[in-house]
Parts: C-alpha cells; structure tokens; sequence
C-alpha cells in the first residue's frame, strides 16, 4: 500500500482533515501529522527558535494522528524526519475550509504544506473546500482520493503540485473537473479602528474578494462555474522572460 502523509492548516481536530483521512485509506496507509490549533493563513512559515511539541491525538475513541505545536509546514518536515519510518509516497494536505485560489496560495497554509513535501522531493496535493460555513467534505474527499491515485500512477513534473478547490456542492451538482490556472484576484483590505477598556487603540482587518481577470480557465472562474478547479503550482517564483532584459540594465551601482 502507498504511503500518505495527510496535514492541514486548521488543525488536527478540524473536521475537513478527518474527512480527508477517512477517503484516503481506501488509496493507501494514511499518516495524520496537522497542527494543534489553527494555523491558516501562515504561508510558508516554520518554527526555528522554539521547541517542537508532539503529541499523540486521538479521535472517536482511537489514535488518529499526531499533533505538532508549530505551522504546517513543520508537520511535514517532523513527519519526515522524525514521525514516519520512511518518507510518505505523496503529500495530501486538506481538506481547508475556505477557498485558496489566486494569491490565496502565497498566504495558504494548505498549499505551503503541500510545496514542503515537493521541496522534500514527495509529490503533493492541497485541497480545498471552497466554503468558510459549509463542512460537507464528502465529494471533495472523493477528489482527493481519485488525484491522488492518479498523481501515485502517473506522477507530477519535478517542483509541481496540485492545488485543488472544490465547490461546496453536493456531487451531482458539480459539472466537471477541469484543469485551470492561477487567477490574480485578491482582497481589498480595510482596517477597523477600534478601542479596548484601557481606551488603547487597535485594528481588525476585514476585506471583501476581488476577481481580476474573468478568462474561464481561472481558478476562480472555474470554481463559480461549479467546477473543481485543478491547477499544477511551481514554488520557483523567478520571473524567467524577464531574466534577459534585466541582464541588460546596469546593476552595479
């Protein structure tokens, strides 16, 4: 049996993980290795000057996984290093509650934990259920469960992961399954102003969703669509056409 590493951004007693482990047992031998608490929105964060905690969790009454102290990205490299016998066939992080299209990946807990295991050299897929209120994982565990036995047969291009985004919808109204891109939409981001009983200020940031391209193989596009968009992202963020040109400037002052 192949073997899983499953991790996610909301925590280990979240239920979108529960779900996910759950689906995947049918593909091969799940490990569970997520965060104590909540770490969404973390990016690509690890812990370098505190001590690691971890602790046996368990889940209706059984062992269900391990727990870490630290980010997502942490629970996949003590899983590695420290927690798995050897290293998992595949990454499989999810399933998060909430969308992570367009820049959503930069921020992404999910989608970091997933880019950990490539840059540890493990194909790797992120998950996401794309609703903050609904917790029907049903089908999107069923996608992850199909991708990752496509990824094991078939695997992915060297520094490529699969970032998946499934509409909170029951199955039959989901139309496809198809492959897109990342979009370039983002938050436009406001900041309350309020005071606490000391009369000391402070800020909640709120922001509202903004879609800035409408071409239908965007992520987002896809999603509202009623589609599970599929999109293969790369960490190297090196802007490549524009290497040669900026060969031209003078860069030395």
């Amino acid at each position: 049996m192949p073997s899983i590493l499953v991790v996610n951004d909301d925590g280990i007693y979240a239920p979108g993980i529960k779900a996910l482990a759950d689906g995947l047992r049918a593909v091969g031998e799940v490990t569970v290795v997520a965060p104590l608490a909540e770490r969404s929105a973390v990016g690509h964060a690890i812990t370098v000057y505190d001590p690691l905690r971890v602790v046996e969790i368990e889940r209706d009454g059984r062992f269900f996984g391990h727990a870490v102290s630290g980010t997502p990205a942490d629970c996949v490299k003590i899983a590695v290093k420290c927690l798995m016998n050897a290293p998992p066939d595949i990454v499989v992080s999810g399933i998060n509650q909430g969308s992570n299209t367009a820049t959503n990946v930069i921020y992404s807990g999910t989608v970091s934990a997933a880019a950990e295991g490539v840059i540890m050299g493990i194909p790797a897929i992120a998950v996401s259920l794309v609703s903050f209120d609904k917790k029907e994982f049903t089908y999107a565990a069923k996608v992850a469960a199909h991708l990752t036995g496509l990824v094991l047969e078939k695997g992915l291009p060297p520094r490529t992961l699969l970032n998946v985004n499934v509409p909170a919808l029951p199955e039959q109204e989901i139309k496809d399954v198809r492959p897109s891109r990342q979009g370039e939409g983002r938050y436009e981001e406001w900041f309350d102003k309020r005071h606490d009983p000391q009369n000391r200020p402070y800020y909640w940031m709120a922001g509202k969703r903004m879609i800035l391209d409408n071409e239908d193989d965007v992520d987002d596009v896809v999603v509202m669509h009623n589609n599970v968009a599929v999109t293969p992202i790369q960490y190297d963020l090196t802007h490549h056409a524009f290497l040669k040109e900026l060969a031209s400037w003078k860069l030395k002052p």
